[in-house]
């Protein structure tokens, strides 16, 4: 049973040290550190400028469902109210993270690791170039040798051009 229980540990243990764990127990923290910015960007900003229009708050955009939308004598809502403000407030806080994780961290990422690609692509680019040329001289100097023991030597004939 004890053994048992090693495994169970050890397998736990390796799961915990795995690369991607710990990328994503990062990625939580950095997300909720960058919550914070964000609902600071909707409130700052986002919500000033969409109380400019309506009211101060989308929360406060709501519509009845049921009549009378109103608060009883006992403190309890009377009706049926859809707050479809606050879907929207969600909605537009979600769509301000995307736009920032997208133009601020997602796209200049992008760029930086296609250009390392274009680069590391040159890089290997030369070192083939470089290959073919040695490839080709190599045959270049192979098919001279061949050309010498076959046709009596390329000597032979260099000494007879340098007499003419």
């Amino acid at each position: 049973m004890s053994e048992k229980k090693e495994n169970v540990l050890a397998g736990f243990k390796a799961f915990l040290m795995r690369g991607n764990v710990v990328d994503l127990a990062v990625a939580v923290v950095i997300g909720a550190a960058f919550t914070n910015i964000v609902n600071s960007v909707v409130k700052g900003i986002i919500s000033p400028v969409v109380g400019a229009v309506g009211t101060k708050s989308l929360d406060g955009y709501k519509s009845c469902l049921k009549a009378p939308c109103t608060i009883g004598p006992d403190g309890q809502p009377t009706g049926v109210e859809i707050l479809w403000g606050s879907v929207l407030n969600a909605t537009l806080t979600f769509v301000i993270t995307a736009a920032v994780v997208y133009f601020l961290m997602v796209l200049p990422m992008a760029k930086y690791l296609a250009r390392q690609e274009a680069r590391r692509k040159a890089r290997e680019g030369v070192q083939e170039i470089v290959e073919i040329t040695e490839l080709e001289v190599l045959k270049e100097i192979r098919d001279t040798l061949v050309a010498q023991r076959a046709g009596g030597g390329v000597g032979s004939q260099a000494g007879s051009r340098d007499g003419l």
